[in-house]
């Protein structure tokens, strides 16, 4: 699957798959990663489209998927945006965690 800016996957089929949603994959389905046994992880992975294109695609599914379910709703309350403050405050301590881990509260000392 290749995404373009601006323009359906190539695998996208209005007759066969109905309206357009960004967040749905619409390549040939293949075996979720919850069910791949151990010993086919390793050809699964081979599986796998690594390219830029590729993985830009997967971020944008991602966060269609989870705008569609805490986002766009109705009422969405304040779970979206304490899911990104909690995210963005775990990125910012390990982003420090290099600097700070040496630090003692001088309480302990």
């Amino acid at each position: 699957m290749t995404y373009e800016p601006g323009k359906y996957p190539r695998e996208y089929n209005p007759k066969v798959h109905g309206p357009y949603h960004p967040g749905r994959f619409y390549g040939k389905p293949d075996t979720p990663l919850a069910e791949v046994k151990l010993g086919e992880l390793g050809s699964w992975l081979s599986r796998r489209n690594k390219s830029p294109n590729a993985i830009w695609g997967a971020i944008h599914r991602g966060y269609w998927q989870w705008a569609s379910k805490y986002y766009h709703v109705r009422l969405p309350g304040f779970v979206p945006y304490a899911q990104v403050i909690m995210g963005l405050s775990a990125y910012y301590f390990f982003y420090l965690y290099a600097d700070r881990k040496y630090h003692r509260h001088a309480r302990y000392h």
